[in-house]
C-alpha cells in the first residue's frame, strides 16, 4: 500500500519569503516538528543533487535518512527524495501565490513501505497527515509573526 498525502497552508506572506524560508534546510529543524537536526552532505546552498541529512522523530522513533534534491524551480517547487531503508519518500513543496498577495504552500510526502512497515501505511499516512498540518501552521506562525525585514530567522 503507497502512502499519499498531500497538506496545505496559506500564508500572509508574499511567494518568495515563504519559498526561500521552507526551502532552505537550515530552517528546517524550526517548522517540522520531528526533524531534530540536519547536516549539509553536499555545499550549499540548496540546487538539483543536493544532498542533507536529517535526523528526525517519528513515532517514537529515531530515523536518520538523506535526501537528495531531484527537482528544484526556486520559488515555485522543490522535490526532495530518499530511496533509504524501509520506506523509501519523495517530499514535495510548492508555492502559488494567492489573489490577495499572500502564499499557498503544499506537502506532500509519498512512497510504498516495505517489509514490516507495509501493513502500518494506513496509521503511518494519518500521523504524516497531522504531524504536516502542524508543521504548515508551524511555518506559517513563525512568518507571519516575525519582525523586521519578515525573515523568520
Amino acid at each position: 500500500m503507497s502512502v499519499d498525502v498531500l497538506t496545505e497552508a496559506v500564508s500572509a506572506r508574499p511567494k518568495a519569503e515563504v519559498a526561500a524560508f521552507a526551502a532552505d534546510p537550515d530552517n528546517t529543524p524550526a517548522w517540522y516538528g520531528s526533524i531534530k537536526s540536519i547536516a549539509w552532505e553536499s555545499d550549499p546552498p540548496l540546487r538539483l543533487g543536493s544532498r542533507v541529512a536529517f535526523v528526525a522523530e517519528f513515532l517514537g522513533k529515531r530515523l536518520a535518512y538523506t535526501c537528495e534534491v531531484v527537482e528544484f524551480v526556486p520559488g515555485e517547487r522543490l522535490v526532495m527524495a530518499t530511496a533509504q531503508g524501509h520506506f523509501p519518500m519523495e517530499t514535495t513543496y510548492t508555492w502559488e501565490p494567492t489573489h490577495d498577495g499572500s502564499t499557498s504552500m503544499t506537502l506532500r510526502n509519498r512512497g510504498t513501505p516495505s517489509g514490516f512497515s507495509r501493513p502500518a501505511a494506513p496509521m503511518m499516512a494519518a500521523s504524516m497527515r497531522k504531524a504536516n498540518r502542524h508543521d504548515l501552521a508551524r511555518l506559517k506562525e513563525l512568518l507571519e509573526t516575525s519582525t523586521g525585514s519578515g525573515s523568520a530567522r
